[in-house]
């Protein structure tokens, strides 16, 4: 047969034409034959012999794949009749008992050939709370692996993993309600309800930022001037109102704890008069005013000498040329001073007579807001290209150098406002029918551009101010459409912009805002109308106006009615960038029959005191000391901390899975 298929299709190809044939050439095409013969034929027989075992093999492959299926709706039905039946490590293969399977230990070989094991491990996980090699036990999980193997035609092993984890009997306890987590027991945290209920940093204030509203009577600033600049500090309240010749040039507000403006507590306890204001800026006993008097740019106000109900200016600053001044802020013994494009410091080491100039530095554009955050002043620049400069100055003031910028690709700043920390400038825009008003930018280091993390659509508002609170808010005000805005800030977000909480609208405008944190925990912004009378209103805040670093919330014990495996621990809870979140858990035995008498110890995943929760896990399974699962009782801690006051983590729930 071979050589009827060499000579019917290989032979015709060395012949090319027919030539009378010589004894040389018959030797030659044997030779070719012969050559020929000896490179097909193995191939030839080779592959007759691999069609023959492949399907043989692919028989095998199908049969096997059979078992496997068989194996794994095995595997299901011994997970539902029980966890516990089920979840024992060690090697098994199926048989049918009655109408259903079940699972007997030790690998099947069948009459065939092959060998099948259904092999149950623990299942683990890493720190994320992911499946993984390594990491800690799920007890709530099993791993599944079925392998299935033959020895001929070629030794050959099948296999595939699954993953089981309990459902049936499974329970669950959450709590994420307001009266949920008031059954805890709060340590430097307090429960708020601006999202349904959580637990942020903080103490006191009964207020809320997304819910604001105008209960707290107004304060009537003297004559008809028109307010335009604010500035607040626990206990007084100091207000520029001479934008136009019908008002003072300056009026401090005495506020009372709580507020009550009503008179005397709320009176107006002291004026200044005789220069239009732009800026105003107060501390303990000084006022300073940025003002359109070229010769007093600023004017410093002794706010402790008065006579009849005037106060007394203490000294000025005048600026080099003959110009007015937009903003003013004191560090220290350092005055600063916007006047057009400069930035000016000057010697405050006495606040009498002229006080002399320090440095100066020239902007990309005229100034209209500095903030001074450590040896930072942080300037909100008028510009449509370079919004934000950042000057490092020396500790006495006579150096500023420049160390970075940001470029907002929006309208021209109107206000600043940094965080305690410097890691973070809010800088309030023009507004814009196609870019937001509000950026959040990266500040943490000072140097080259900085990048903008946040930003707010005021949704037609004209911004004029800005300001952080307590519990990751923001506040911008303006005019021309919902002037008074309250804004999400924990989790920041350029695409999509970040969210509004709550808001008033106040049809005269709002020209400034002003936040103050109480010692006792109440929160209150200050801010200055457009209103012809009772321009200074005051919002109430909060909870959480007094702010510590850290703190913690134990919650109320949770009492399952009996011994049950506590199985995982899921938690929501937003962590801005500022702060740290961590939680543990503590699962053991009732005492006189309850749970509120129990002993608890507080573990992480590992089962350690030392070791924390920062995502979703596993609780551990373990008996040590007073810890131990199974139990009947359970509780969570959670632990706080951050590093600037207006930020805080929020936890918004947490929820125990549990079985018997």
């Amino acid at each position: 047969m071979l050589l009827r298929l060499i000579n019917k299709y290989f032979l015709p190809m060395i012949i090319f034409k027919r030539r009378r044939k010589t004894y040389g050439q018959t030797i030659v095409e044997l030779l070719i034959t012969v050559a020929l013969t000896a490179i097909i034929f193995p191939a030839l027989i080779t592959g007759l012999v691999s069609s023959r075992e492949g399907k043989a093999q692919q028989k095998q492959k199908t049969e096997a794949y059979s078992l496997i299926k068989e194996a794994e709706e095995a595997v299901r039905l011994a997970r539902e009749v029980g966890w516990d039946t089920f979840a024992v490590n060690g090697p098994y293969h199926p048989e049918i008992a009655g109408n259903t399977y079940v699972l007997v230990p030790n690998s099947q070989t069948t009459a065939v050939g092959f060998t099948r094991t259904i092999l149950i491990e623990d299942a683990l996980r890493d720190s994320a709370g992911n499946i993984a090699d390594s990491g800690t036990i799920d007890p709530s999980t099993k791993k599944v692996t079925i392998t299935v193997s033959w020895l001929t035609p070629y030794s050959t092993q099948l296999s595939t993993v699954m993953y089981l984890s309990r459902f049936r009997q499974n329970s669950a306890h959450t709590d994420t309600t307001e009266d949920d987590f008031n059954a805890g027991t709060v340590n430097g945290v307090t429960v708020a309800n601006d999202e349904g209920g959580e637990v942020i940093l903080g103490a006191g204030g009964s207020g809320s930022w997304c819910d604001p509203n105008l209960t707290i009577e107004a304060v009537d600033l003297p004559k008809q001037g028109v307010a335009n600049a604010v500035s607040a500090i626990e206990g007084q309240v100091v207000a520029g109102t001479g934008e136009n010749a019908s008002g003072v040039s300056f009026a401090a507000v005495s506020i009372s704890n709580p507020p009550d403006p009503t008179p005397p507590d709320g009176d107006i306890v002291g004026t200044f008069d005789g220069f239009k204001t732009n800026d105003v800026f107060g501390e303990q006993n000084y006022a300073y005013l940025a003002t359109d008097t070229n010769s007093k740019e600023i004017v410093i106000i002794d706010l402790t000498s008065q006579v009849s109900g005037k106060y007394a200016e203490a000294g000025y600053y005048n600026a080099p040329g003959n110009t007015s001044a937009e903003s003013v802020y004191v560090s220290g013994n350092i005055g600063f001073a916007i006047v057009n494009n400069i930035l000016y410091t000057f010697d405050l080491s006495s606040k009498t007579d002229s006080r002399s100039t320090l440095s100066s530095y020239t902007l990309a554009a005229n100034g209209k807001e500095v903030v001074v955050r450590g040896n930072y002043a942080y300037v909100a620049v008028n510009s449509t290209s370079n919004q934000l400069q950042i000057i490092e100055f020396s500790a006495d003031g006579t150096t500023l150098t420049l160390r970075g910028s940001a470029t907002l690709n929006g309208g021209t700043a109107r206000d600043i406002f940094v965080n305690n920390s410097a890691s973070r400038a809010y800088i309030a825009t023009a507004a814009s029918t196609t870019l937001p008003e509000m950026f959040i930018v990266d500040v943490s280091d000072k140097n080259g551009s900085r990048p903008t993390v946040g930003t707010y659509e005021a949704n037609g508002m004209d911004p004029t101010g800005v300001t952080i609170v307590p519990g990751n808010r923001a506040i911008l005000v303006g005019q021309g459409a919902e002037e008074y805005q309250v804004i999400r800030t924990t989790t920041e977000s350029v695409d999509p912009p970040m969210g509004r909480c709550g808001g008033l609208n106040i049809d005269s405008g709002v020209k400034g805002v002003s936040s103050v944190l109480e010692s006792d925990g109440d929160a209150f912004s200050y801010i200055i109308t457009g209103d012809t009378n009772w321009e200074l209103k005051i919002i109430e805040g909060g909870p959480g106006g007094q702010l510590s670093p850290s703190g913690d919330f134990e919650s109320a014990p949770f009492d399952a009615g009996g011994e049950v495996a506590f199985n995982r621990i899921d938690f929501t809870v937003d962590i801005p960038s500022q702060t740290t979140f961590n939680l543990q858990v503590a699962v053991t035995n009732a005492i006189n029959n309850n749970c509120d008498e129990a002993v608890y110890t507080f573990v992480g995943p590992d089962g350690q005191g030392s070791s924390f929760y920062t995502s979703d896990g596993a609780i551990p399974e373990i008996q040590s000391g007073n810890y131990t699962n199974p139990g009947r009782c359970f509780k969570y801690k959670t632990f706080f901390s951050t590093s600037d006051s207006g930020y805080t983590p929020v936890l918004k729930d947490v929820t125990v899975n549990y079985s018997p």
